[in-house]
């Protein structure tokens, strides 16, 4: 031990004595080494966001939304197609549909039927524009959303369409800053709703919910859907007024109900419901539940195709997929540079190596062995390429949040990442610093020390 650490106090005393040829041989694993961390933060934020969108989306999720013909026509080719299409009758998405399927197909755990409008929320002098959002308590579930306070909505207010509702965390800021909203009503529309419980704050990127199709939920009202295809609007029901697109106010099953005169296509559907979101007890179900809601819901549709059928969570595998290739690419020419940080240090001790070949024969004359002399240049080489690794991680972390401010990727830098970094550094300084200490070793002491 007390020869290693004598062999330990020579080495750092070589490599101090040349302070900057020393940090000159270390510039490669230092970069090398920033660059392996930057990649893999990218890589491993990448995968956080995922994770993040697969927990918004629901797991297991498959989501059912109505199809534009229309926007799949755009050339002749196609004229006659969508002629033919139109010219058969379909319902529509309806309540009925996410009945059957949850009655009908097995493997599905939970169904949640959505109905969104657009509309004016007014209260204490507040005016603005928001997602209405009729649902089932099942939609909670399947989202995994919590109430910050207040109840979800009882089995009578379900069935009879009670003017409840349940906002979201924006909303009550918004509308109610300095009061419990939980008991005070809300106007949306033409309709009052009484406010009986307040959704926890989830964070929505806009990115997330423009590729996901996803609603805000901070910024929604919710209320059951039977609420809202009483009170509010059921585009299913046909009448003089929505035949011939003027008029806002219609009865529907003994209540007043209110179109959209800024909303063509809401007025023009004929889809009862926005959305099903259904969600199956097995993730090896996907793909089968899937090809059985298609054919299913084409049958129910008098064989028109107008429903369109996405599992978030295989799109976004997918994605995660590509990425992860991408990120091993990215890791791979990244690595590049720790490799020639290892053959500059190499090249740096094989020049040591001959610059001190007087010093190697004087050493060897006094009683050091080969094996001393090998591991003298072995230990400067790793101590370089240490030193390398430890600022390299430090640069690593500063390029990582500059990614991030930069260009708002999000960045996540894993322990297992800075092990990696540093292993690879020092193992580096030893495979590279074996042949310039296997050169010093053999040489002859006689010669050296003639060596001018």
């Amino acid at each position: 031990m007390e020869r290693f650490l004598y062999i330990l106090n020579i080495a750092l005393e070589a490599v101090f004595a040349n302070k900057v040829r020393s940090m000159l041989t270390a510039l490669g694993i230092i970069f090398g080494v920033a660059a392996v961390i930057a990649m893999l933060a990218i890589g491993t934020g990448a995968k956080q966001e995922i994770l993040n969108q697969i927990k918004l989306v629901g797991v297991n999720n498959i989501i059912i939304s109505p199809k534009n013909i229309k926007s799949k026509t755009s050339n002749k080719d196609d004229n006659s197609t969508s002629k033919n299409v139109k010219d058969k009758y379909s319902p529509g998405l309806t309540l009925k549909d996410a009945e059957s399927i949850k009655k009908i197909i097995p493997g599905v755990k939970l169904v949640s039927p959505e109905v969104i409008y657009k509309t004016f929320i007014i209260n204490n002098g507040v005016r603005k524009q928001e997602n209405l959002i009729g649902i089932t308590p099942d939609f909670f579930n399947i989202f995994n959303l919590s109430l910050e306070k207040g109840l979800m909505f009882s089995q009578t207010e379900l069935k009879h369409g009670k003017a409840v509702c349940i906002i979201g965390s924006s909303i009550k800021s918004r509308f109610f800053p300095k009061q419990n909203p939980v008991g005070e009503y809300i106007k949306c529309g033409n309709i009052w709703l009484k406010v009986i419980g307040v959704l926890n704050n989830r964070n929505v990127s806009q990115k997330s919910a423009k590729n996901l199709g996803i609603s805000n939920y901070n910024n929604s009202i919710f209320a059951p859907i039977q609420t809202l295809l009483l009170r509010f609007k059921d585009r299913s029901v046909i009448n003089s007024n929505s035949v011939n697109g003027g008029g806002n106010v219609y009865i529907s099953n003994g209540f007043s109900s209110v179109s959209f005169s800024n909303d063509d296509e809401a007025a023009s559907s004929n889809n009862q419901i926005d959305k099903i979101v259904v969600q199956v007890k097995e993730s090896d179900f996907l793909a089968p539940t899937t090809e059985v809601l298609h054919e299913m819901l084409k049958r129910r549709h008098y064989d028109v195709d107008d429903v369109e059928i996405i599992v978030p969570e295989l799109l976004l595998k997918q994605e995660q997929k590509t990425k992860d290739i991408f990120n091993v690419v990215l890791g791979a020419i990244a690595s590049i540079s720790l490799i020639v940080g290892g053959i500059g240090i190499m090249n740096i001790m094989l020049a040591s190596v001959l610059e001190r070949i007087k010093e190697i024969g004087v050493r060897m004359a006094v009683g050091a062995t080969k094996k001393d002399i090998s591991l003298q240049f072995i230990i400067e080489a790793t101590l370089i390429s240490l030193t390398g690794g430890i600022i390299g991680i430090i640069l690593g972390f500063v390029l990582a949040k500059i990614i991030t401010q930069t260009t708002g990727i999000l960045t996540i830098i894993s322990p297992m990442s800075i092990i990696i970094s540093f292993g690879v550094s020092a193992s580096i300084g030893i495979i590279f610093g074996y042949m310039p200490a296997k050169k010093a070793a053999e040489q002859d002491p006689v010669t050296s020390l003639r060596y001018e």
